[in-house]
């Protein structure tokens, strides 16, 4: 078990780099969807959109994933630990179907087939927020509070109704 911090310090690095991709990436789906009529501009966020997914966010996620199951390898106890653990791998479930539909909006962009606005992106872009807290809570506290996740979905939930029935100032 000497090497399992090791273990534990590249996972929390990959799990760093995979969140700078989940925030970062749909805003530049915001740009992308507000400026489509600026095709230099678009060309240049296509480049990012696909650098940041393909070179750091899809291999962190890998390795978050591969590095954690490693460790509940080595450590299966800690799944017998108050259920706090299964409701971090429940969440980094989402967590994993929502970078994987951060591809599909990079592609349907791409091919100018999406339909959603600069509004919807940035809601979306809150849905890591949400699954980093979540996921951080569990684990710093070592317990699943039922009504901990509760107030953080109403909160998000809430946050996300704003952005999307927000008026635009004329």
């Amino acid at each position: 078990m000497e090497y399992y911090t090791w273990i534990l310090t590249f996972h929390v690095m990959s799990f760093m780099s995979w969140m700078a991709m989940l925030f970062y990436l749909p805003r530049l789906f915001v740009y992308h969807v507000e400026y489509k009529d600026k095709k230099e501009f678009v060309e240049v966020v296509e480049i990012q959109e696909e650098k940041i997914y393909n070179y750091i966010g899809h291999p962190a996620m890998w390795a978050t994933f591969l590095s954690g199951a490693w460790m509940l390898y080595l450590n299966p106890s800690v799944l017998q630990g108050g259920g706090w653990m299964h409701a971090k791998i429940f969440v980094v479930t989402f967590l994993i179907m929502y970078s994987l539909s951060l591809n599909y909006f990079r592609k349907e962009l791409k091919a100018n087939r999406c339909t959603k606005d600069g509004k919807f992106f940035r809601a979306y872009n809150e849905v890591p927020t949400l699954f980093a807290l979540l996921i951080v809570g569990y684990v710093i506290t070592k317990t699943f509070s039922f009504l901990f996740t509760l107030i953080a979905v109403a909160i998000f939930a809430f946050i996300g109704y704003k952005i999307l029935t927000k008026k635009e100032k004329a």
